[in-house]
């Protein structure tokens, strides 16, 4: 059967940066096995599957795989997918919004789109807001697993913590811009002492205040070969899940907050994500996720 497929640059406007997404389209009939094999064959960080929605309500459905797992709930594929189902059901000669609602593994995700000209952008309510995770793991022993010193582990008032928002993730402060490009990971030591929730290993989302871009908030790196994902180029759902440790350790005042996070630097993918963080008598009361998405190539899949 001859199936559509859009290939997007996620959390970038600019094309071959940002976190390149594949969208499978139409793939109702495909099995798990199926959806598995074709993600494993694009190899990127996540291919999405989209399916009609249970609600009639809704959008669509999706699925998201990486490489060798199926994930509840990620970010750049949400950004990507709102996007493209915008684009393909609009002109693209007049700028328009949209809202769209996605099912899920985690629940209904609502988005805002807006798309024109050049990329389009999209910005999604956390379906789900940060909640700790334990973790025990010591410092000395995260700093062996990237290959760093243990006293670049912590700035400030940060220190390590896990979150999940879907998915999880350690939340690992380094010094500086220069801990941070010489982090790498190694996965067996990794493996010692990352939590594992619901059956999914939390990565380390390595992060820093100083930035390249003056106008970004955080420098980030994340690391998942557990997932088939040496290196991802923008991380939402890890983004999503960092805004837990954002308001533990830097207390913003109530209202609304935005941060941009700049990742895959590092990996010649410069991305760009938009937290947004709502604060009531220091408690997040409601959070969203935006980027922008462009599409770099379109095929037909024979599967």
């Amino acid at each position: 059967m001859k199936r559509n497929y859009y290939i997007y640059d996620v959390f970038s406007a600019t094309r071959l940066a940002g976190n390149p997404l594949a969208i499978v389209l139409d793939s109702q009939g495909l099995g798990d096995d199926a959806m598995q094999k074709i993600a494993g064959e694009f190899n990127l960080s996540e291919t999405v599957f989209v399916q009609p929605p249970e609600n009639a309500h809704h959008s669509a459905r999706i699925r998201i795989f990486t490489p060798r797992v199926e994930l509840p709930f990620a970010g750049h594929p949400t950004v990507g997918t709102a996007v493209a189902l915008a684009e393909r059901d609009g002109a693209l000669e007049e700028r328009r919004t949209a809202i769209l609602v996605l099912e899920e593994a985690v629940g209904p995700v609502r988005c805002a789109v807006t798309v024109g000209k050049s990329a389009g952008f999209a910005e999604f309510d956390l379906p789900r807001l940060p909640e700790p995770v334990p973790f025990s793991g010591e410092p000395e022993a995260v700093a062996a697993a990237l290959g760093l010193d243990h006293h670049e582990i912590g700035f400030e008032n940060h220190v390590v913590t896990a979150w999940s928002a879907g998915v999880p993730y350690v939340c690992v402060p380094v010094a500086d811009l220069d801990a941070a490009g010489r982090a790498h990971l190694d996965a067996a030591l990794w493996h010692d002492v990352a939590p594992t929730v619901g059956g999914l290993v939390a990565a380390p989302y390595v992060y820093c205040r100083e930035t390249v871009n003056h106008d970004h908030a955080f420098h980030a790196r994340m690391f998942a070969p557990h997932d088939g994902i040496v290196e991802d180029p923008a991380t939402g759902s890890a983004a999503a899940a960092f805004a837990g440790t954002l308001v533990l350790h830097d207390a913003p005042v109530d209202g609304s907050s935005r941060f941009l996070i700049e990742q895959g630097i590092e990996m010649g993918r410069p991305s760009s994500i938009r937290l947004e963080i709502d604060v009531d008598g220091g408690t997040i009361e409601a959070a969203r996720i935006g980027g922008h998405a462009v599409r770099v190539a379109e095929g037909v899949l024979f599967a």
